[in-house]
């Protein structure tokens, strides 16, 4: 068997901070996957983007060591589909709960709609306008773990105009779950959807898996499920 040629690295660049209102300034960095031979290329690139910036690329500044995103999109880049440019959005430090979750608490949280509306109205435009990206929910996705896990769910239902799938790991379900409940349940279903949804069996003494579990049989029920054309559910807890 022939080897294989060393990957090619992209870029990581830094683009312009959105400006949640209420909130400041969020800083904004970008992975630009290098380019592939003309044989692989699909054209477009879709993008996925991730909150908890500070996570996304390596170590330095992430709460427990870093997802390394980038080493993950590198490795698809011999083979299809296109890999995604991915987008990286710091958090707020002390305001992370207030900005990403959708409903209050009582004593905080809720102002999750005000990055909704950053991403939609301030990034994607200038990602569109920078990058040679796919247009709609079949090139916008969105991701996160913990609270980002809990936002990009919501963002995917709230608007899958926008965002055609959600990653979310280890997802903060229990934050305002009555008030997460009944606003997923009361959403219609989505013409597309990807859902990818995980947990560790041991986290929060075993409630996150339990949570994630029901949600993934919620929508499954609805009509999710792997492999599927329009509504695609991956669910996975680890041991």
């Amino acid at each position: 068997m022939p080897k294989l040629r060393p990957l090619q690295a992209g870029t990581l660049v830094d683009l312009d901070p959105i400006t949640p209102r209420g909130l400041g300034p969020r800083r904004v960095r970008a992975y630009v996957p290098a380019p592939r031979p003309a044989r692989l290329e699909d054209g477009k690139r879709p993008v996925l983007v991730l909150f908890d910036g500070q996570n996304v690329f390596d170590d330095a500044g992430s709460f427990a060591g870093g997802w390394f995103a980038h080493d993950a999109v590198d490795k698809l880049g011999r083979w299809r589909p296109t890999p995604p440019l991915i987008v990286a959005i710091d958090h707020g430090h002390h305001a992370r709960i207030d900005e990403l979750t959708p409903f209050s608490d009582g004593r905080r949280g809720g102002k999750l709609d005000a990055i909704t509306d950053a991403i939609v109205g301030q990034l994607l435009p200038r990602l569109h306008a920078r990058f040679d990206l796919v247009y709609g929910p079949g090139g916008h996705y969105i991701g996160g773990a913990s609270l980002g896990g809990l936002a990009a769910l919501y963002m995917h239902t709230h608007r899958p105009d926008v965002f055609g799938g959600a990653i979310a790991m280890s997802p903060s379900l229990w934050f305002s779950r009555s008030k997460v409940d009944a606003f997923i349940q009361a959403q219609q279903n989505p013409y597309r959807s990807r859902v990818y949804l995980d947990a560790g069996a041991r986290e929060g003494s075993g409630n996150t898996a339990r949570l994630v579990r029901t949600l993934g049989s919620h929508l499954h029920a609805r009509g999710w499920g792997p492999p599927a054309d329009k509504r695609d559910l991956r669910v996975l807890c680890e041991p």
